[in-house]
């Protein structure tokens, strides 16, 4: 299996010198892509290769659960002054990634990563880049009214995503992935989740507990092609960005916005180990949760973390102990690799789960969820109130503002009481530096260099014209290291993309 994956994140955006009736979040959110540029808008993501109702099940969809609310979309959006593509703004930038309006969110999507630590320091890239766009849209409107988020709900009944995706061989039966990966996500939220101030239910929003996981309350199966309504533990859209008789991605949209380093690495790295597992054949019946979709919810309600969760044999453990079943199970079939990012996982997995069952607080300066807690509860005792106050919903957005002067969890990083991996330079070298091993590298450099000769582009491909000239550069199988590198040095030699047809 190859060691390839990135993160989508949707941010969530407000404007302060606005009514919440007033604002458009469809433009504001296009409005702050179109920041980051410093020229005209022009066309180039390929939406034609994509096909959102391909399930990895084997069929597509008829229908989605969404689609009468896009249609509603679809109708409201036909009275404003922009096209499809120009609502999307769709922008390939030059360190590989994507960043675009997804309709009400400005999303997005690090480039392709080959090590845990490469992952983390373009999430945080991303971070600066957004940020950068909202000062950039402030200075227009002339204050500061636009603030991002990076979280996953406005209180509100609404909940947006952060989707990790990883490249698997299409040789391992889908079915098999399913199976072996849903307990383990069910029960990595005791790691990964981002901390929530009360609970989103059908009849509303109820104030007064503290759980571990964003997302937990809006998923309601176990498998789905959806992704907007009956949102699934295990989506099972077909969209390998690669060849498809090779390769699947997997696409996993239950996960929080982390803003933790340590957990960022952790959710992907246990779930890149977790899959390699599946590969091996090595998750047993026992692993296998009952009612995975109760059991999420339940589980995101115990921040102890040792409430027990019933297994389908009969078993009853508590999730911590859950974990311990992949982790040994890693452990085993991993822990004489000399491969960096599977020492640290193997070892920080272990320390980790080890606190949650012992000494939590250790973990205060390491987990996004421990260290939200802390301060909420901090706030708590200072003030002489409950879980049931309503300034604790603001102080949890808060949390999650990646403005420097104002986020809370951005104030306990550069005070130094955050955990870290990645380096001021080495973020900085990521807004315009792709990843050097993937095919990013390549998507990045044409975009530097032959921008103006890009027609189209999509994650697999980029198709050049120019006059008469049109040619598709296909990146469906380049994987290989050496091969980046020679296409990427013969690329830098040229003054013409043409020139690398003839």
């Amino acid at each position: 299996m190859i060691k390839l994956f990135g993160i989508e994140t949707e941010y969530g955006i407000i404007r302060e010198d606005l009514e919440v009736e007033a604002m458009d979040h469809v433009v504001e959110s296009m409005e702050l892509v179109r920041s980051y540029l410093s020229k005209p808008f022009r066309q180039e993501w390929d939406y034609g290769a994509e096909d959102p109702r391909l399930d990895a099940r084997g069929f597509r969809a008829g229908s989605l659960a969404q689609d009468e609310e896009e249609a509603a979309f679809e109708i409201a959006d036909r009275k404003k002054p922009f096209s499809f593509h120009e609502m999307k703004s769709d922008l390939t930038l030059s360190n590989g990634a994507r960043f675009y309006n997804d309709h009400t969110h400005p999303e997005y999507s690090t480039p392709e990563c080959r090590s845990l630590k490469e992952l983390v320091i373009h999430d945080k890239a991303g971070e600066r880049i957004l940020q950068e766009c909202a000062n950039r849209r402030n200075a227009w409107i002339g204050g500061p009214a636009v603030q991002l988020y990076k979280n996953n709900t406005d209180f509100h009944g609404h909940s947006y995503g952060c989707h990790d995706n990883y490249l698997v061989p299409r040789s391992i039966p889908f079915n098999s992935i399913a199976s072996g990966l849903t307990p383990f996500l069910v029960t990595r939220q005791i790691f990964a989740g981002a901390g929530k101030v009360g609970i989103d239910t059908p009849d509303g929003y109820q104030r007064g507990v503290f759980q571990l996981s964003q997302r937990a309350d809006f998923m309601e199966v176990e498998m789905s092609v959806d992704t907007m309504h009956r949102r699934p533990i295990i989506n099972t859209r077909d969209e390998p960005h690669a060849d498809r008789s090779k390769y699947r991605r997997l696409h996993q949209i239950l996960g929080d916005s982390n803003l933790s380093e340590i957990s960022t690495t952790l959710k992907i790295g246990t779930t890149w180990l977790a899959l390699r597992l599946i590969e091996k054949g090595d998750i047993p019946e026992a692993f296998i949760i009952s009612e995975p979709v109760s059991t999420l919810h339940e589980v995101s309600l115990d921040t102890t973390c040792k409430k027990p969760i019933r297994l389908k044999n009969g078993q009853n453990l508590s999730p911590i102990d859950h974990q311990r079943l992949y982790l040994n199970a890693a452990v085993k079939a991993f822990g004489h690799e000399d491969d960096p990012d599977t020492k640290w996982v193997l070892k920080t997995w272990e320390e980790v789960l080890n606190d949650l069952e012992s000494h939590q607080e250790r973990l205060t300066n390491r987990l996004d969820w421990v260290a939200k807690k802390w301060l909420l509860q901090t706030f708590v005792d200072s003030e002489k109130t409950d879980w049931s106050d309503i300034r604790l919903t603001a102080i949890d957005l808060e949390f999650h503002n990646i403005n420097p002067d104002r986020g809370l969890f951005i104030s306990l990083e550069m005070s130094g009481n955050m955990e870290r991996l990645s380096g001021e330079q080495d973020i900085k070298e990521a807004i315009h530096s792709a990843p050097e091993n993937t095919r990013a590298a390549i998507r990045g450099l044409c975009v530097e260099r032959f921008n103006e000769q890009i027609h189209l582009m999509q994650w697999e491909r980029i198709i050049f014209k120019n006059g008469l000239f049109k040619k598709e550069l296909d990146l469906n199988n380049l994987f290989d290291p050496e091969e980046i590198a020679a296409m990427k040095n013969r690329l830098n030699q040229l003054s013409d993309a043409a020139q690398f047809f003839s």
